[in-house]
């Protein structure tokens, strides 16, 4: 069984989405977890304790499993969550995200990168609406296509109480 198939299955178990794992310097092994997209504004953001919760049952698990790493780090996704699949592209519709492409589109004079704001996929096309020197434009592209994308965060510091 894959790394990323193992934890996701352990997750899901615990009642979280694996959003994504990353391998770094030192043996560190980086978990990112949310809840499920159904229950994600009922129980609001990941907490601590959320992330002892996992932490504590995948450390069993990849013992039991063999699997090499120094530390477990377990958090939350954060305000740039990354879009991976087409479930998170049809979650996050209608919030502004940062596209990179893995070669650039025909006709956009190799540009790879793009911001805009997410449309929800129509079969396999996915669209980002963006601002071009002629107004309001749609990119169309597939997950294959795909390179990264990641939301923008918003941060409305304004909303605080004096």
């Amino acid at each position: 069984m894959q790394l990323f198939d193992l934890i996701a299955t352990t997750v899901g178990g615990l009642g979280y989405e694996l959003v994504d794992i990353e391998r770094a310097e030192r043996g560190i092994l980086r978990v990112f977890i949310d809840f499920p997209a159904a229950v994600a504004d009922e129980k609001g953001p990941i907490s601590v304790e959320d992330c002892a919760t996992v932490s504590h049952q995948l450390s069993h698990v990849l013992t039991v499993e063999n699997v090499d790493y120094e530390r477990l780090e377990v958090s939350s996704p954060g305000l740039d969550r990354p879009v991976r699949t087409l479930a998170d592209f049809e979650r996050f519709a209608g919030s502004e995200c940062t596209v990179k492409l893995r070669v650039a589109m025909p006709g956009t004079a190799n540009r790879k990168t793009w911001t805009g704001i997410l449309h929800a996929p129509q079969g396999d096309k996915i669209g980002l609406e963006f601002e071009s020197k002629d107004g309001p434009a749609l990119l169309e592209f597939t997950l294959a296509e795909l390179d990264k994308a990641r939301l923008v965060p918003k941060v409305d510091f304004r909303s605080r109480k004096a």
